[in-house]
């Protein structure tokens, strides 16, 4: 910090108002200190720094099963957006989301000193397991669930898969069969109730739910199930891998999309445009997930109150070529 400070001509303690944000430092002097840091590539000792100002700066994030497309995106969402905040960010994974399991993992990160933390809870037991956290640092939940007992930042999973549902019986369809993820899931929980109340209110039938555990394989024996059932001309499958699976099954049966059977998905995942045909599906923000729960986090520890509040991103449906008219709905 001394070379910085000699650099620049500037008092060391300018030096440290600038690297920490202060407010009442000069345009022109603020300038000459970064261009001394950036010319001595000077890092600041970040356990110093926490020593003097009380702030380590550093996140946490209890994560679990990064190896779906839902949570590694959620994950990817929230470090993309602290890191644009000025925060490090700290990952637990777990194996399993009970309740021991994620307080123990906030315990060790506020143990690393973690100023707040972020759980991705996904699963029906992680938000009971958040809803009973005892924590001496803020916590702000991503996922689903109906607990209010801290802040929560989630996907609109149902009123996603009324839009996908409903825009399936716009198109002529009699019903929509629907291949369902986890059953202790929340996003399939809420995206198989979407359907449901989108058939409902339609007065459409509501076929037996095929389930699946989001990957392609399992999207692939449901499709060929599906497949020899000739009165189905319509699925939507609650998440994209499911949907691919069940694009090759629906071809290896012979049964052509979509002039045969419109599938539609959910996640909009980077290669769905690149499907055969491509895929229509249900685009989740998850940049925007990232940043609203930083938000919320940030909030929490400056001081504004955010305990029991619920914001809902609304997803995007996204056309592409696999859905059209039912067979002979609008012919003459």
């Amino acid at each position: 910090m001394a070379d910085v400070a000699k650099l620049a001509g500037v008092s060391h303690q300018t030096v440290s108002r600038v690297l920490n944000g202060a407010p009442h430092v000069r345009p022109d002097t603020r300038d000459r200190v970064l261009a001394a840091i950036r010319e001595l590539d000077y890092r600041p000792n970040s356990a110093a720094r926490a020593l003097v100002t009380r702030r380590s700066q550093t996140l946490g994030v209890v994560s679990f099963d990064s190896t779906l497309y839902g949570p590694a995106s959620m994950l990817d969402g929230i470090e993309r957006a602290a890191r644009s905040a000025g925060y490090f960010v700290s990952v637990t994974s777990l194996r399993s989301l009970d309740g021991r399991s994620v307080q123990e993992a906030v315990d060790r990160l506020r143990d690393q000193g973690v100023e707040g933390v972020v759980v991705i809870a996904p699963q029906t037991s992680s938000v009971s397991a958040v809803a009973r956290l005892s924590s001496s640092v803020p916590v702000v939940a991503v996922g689903s669930g109906d607990q209010n007992r801290v802040p929560m930042v989630s996907v609109a999973n149902r009123s996603g898969a009324e839009e996908a549902t409903g825009h399936l019986l716009d198109l002529g369809h009699r019903t929509v069969h629907h291949v369902a993820g986890p059953a202790n899931w929340l996003e399939s929980r809420d995206r198989e109730e979407g359907w449901r109340l989108a058939l409902q209110a339609a007065g459409a039938p509501v076929p037996e739910v095929e389930r699946g555990d989001w990957s392609a394989r399992s999207g692939y024996q449901a499709g060929l199930r599906i497949a020899r059932l000739p009165e189905v001309t319509a699925v939507f499958c609650a998440n994209d891998h499911m949907a691919l699976g069940l694009l090759r099954a629906l071809h290896e049966a012979g049964r052509s999309v979509p002039e045969g059977i419109s599938v539609v998905g959910f996640d909009d995942i980077p290669e769905a445009a690149y499907f055969t045909p491509p895929l229509t599906t249900v685009r989740q923000d998850f940049a925007e997930l990232g940043r609203r729960a930083l938000e919320m986090l940030v909030g929490e520890l400056e001081g504004v109150a955010f305990s029991g509040s619920r914001v809902e991103i609304l997803p995007e449906m996204v056309l592409r070529r696999s859905v059209g008219p039912a067979p002979g709905a609008f012919s003459r």
